[in-house]
């Protein structure tokens, strides 16, 4: 692998941005040079779809149209417009990172590279993104579909997570805003459009390609093997049981899930890992116990009503829900003060609720206003069409 000299690396970056003032997406966080915006739809679009980010975007902006709103939220509605959208971790972090901004003084944003990579949850990807799309820094990028378009460019061949391809590529992403004289949002744009649009995974159309003349890989006929497969990830088959405990109000009980569990802070129904116990009964009588141990109250499980099959990284989980009932009452947490977590802290204002039990009864229609995994929404769906 040659590196690019200075006069090439101008003319992949004059071909890319020509091309893209031509055949550029018209998406709704590329008709603003609002940094606010741009983080909020860079955070998105983490492992997430464009089609599927755009409408959660839009809906978010309209709730929270600046990083004061946001900041000002409590996070249980946060995590509400987040819901679908997956790895909530992203929507507790963004919320801390609007706290910090407007505790420092610094909103409505920090105005340099260096200051956007000190919030939290903010990598170095994210940092070079708002700086280069908001402010034109001269930061280069690397991210799914860049990192594709540059091993090919390069002819990289070793996997793309490897530490040496990770500092071949960055030290292209910027060697390539630091010739380009111009701006180098538009530069980064494109560069990323390309990978999307053409430097595909699978099939990549090189005939279209405004950067094939300076390809390695396509010289070389191995647009096809670069980049290198990773290996493929294992995945793991769970059994959960849910517990749908209703009362004599009709009102459904759930849990709000602790910051040491998957989908943390969000709402869900009490279920528990049977994966190890091939039988039903016995996974029932473990459901039953776990719940006493916590709540002091033993269940009796009725008939199954509905199952739902998610994947979660690398699990695949079976969820089978059953109705269920306590006898007596239950010691459950306060709604109002819920819906109204503590402000002084403003970095995490629900670090101490996510570190202990939160039990409360909610009606079916109250199930909408919740955050719930998106496990559990599907579940509150079949509740609300069904309400058995």
């Amino acid at each position: 692998m040659r590196k690019p000299q200075q006069a090439q690396l101008q003319a992949i970056a004059k071909h890319a941005v020509a091309w893209f003032a031509k055949y550029r997406r018209d998406l709704p966080w590329r008709n603003t040079r609002d940094p606010y915006r741009i983080w909020i739809s860079e955070c998105m679009l983490q492992q997430t779809q464009v089609a599927t980010v755009i409408p959660y975007y839009e809906r978010f902006l309209i709730r929270f149209p600046d990083i004061q709103s946001l900041a000002a939220a409590n996070l249980d509605e946060v995590y509400q417009l987040w819901a679908g959208l997956g790895y909530y971790r992203r929507a507790r972090q963004l919320h801390a990172a609007a706290c910090k901004v407007v505790e420092s003084g610094q909103s409505p944003f920090p105005l340099d590279r260096d200051a956007i990579a000190q919030l939290p949850g903010i990598g170095r990807y994210t940092a070079n993104a708002v700086a280069s799309f908001a402010y034109d820094q001269r930061c280069g990028i690397v991210e799914a579909n860049t990192q594709r378009l540059y091993a090919r460019l390069l002819r990289c061949k070793t996997p793309l997570n490897a530490s040496s391809s990770q500092k071949q590529l960055w030290d292209f992403a910027d060697a390539i805003v630091l010739a380009w004289p111009l701006a180098t949002g538009q530069l980064n744009q494109a560069l990323m459009e390309i990978g999307s649009q053409v430097c595909k995974p699978k099939s990549p159309s090189c005939g279209q390609c405004p950067l094939q003349k300076h390809c390695l890989a396509y010289q070389h006929s191995e647009t096809d093997t670069i980049p290198a497969a990773l290996p493929k990830k294992q995945i793991t088959e769970l059994k959960e049981v849910g517990l749908l405990i209703h009362d004599s109000k009709g009102r459904w009980l759930l849990r709000r899930r602790l910051k040491s569990e998957r989908w943390a802070g969000l709402w869900d129904f009490p279920r528990y890992d049977c994966t190890d116990i091939p039988n039903e009964g016995l996974a029932l009588d473990r459901a039953a116990d776990a719940f006493l141990n916590l709540y002091s109250k033993r269940p009796r499980i009725a008939q199954e009503c509905v199952s739902v099959k998610h994947s979660v990284t690398r699990y695949r989980i079976l969820l089978r829900c059953y109705l269920a009932q306590i006898d007596g009452k239950l010691t459950t947490s306060n709604k109002s003060a819920l819906a109204n977590p503590d402000k002084n802290n403003a970095l995490e204002p629900s670090q101490e609720q996510l570190s202990q039990e939160q039990l409360d009864w909610y009606t079916t229609d109250e199930l909408d206003q919740l955050a719930l995994s998106s496990s559990a929404r599907r579940v509150a769906d079949w509740l609300k069409k069904h309400r058995p």
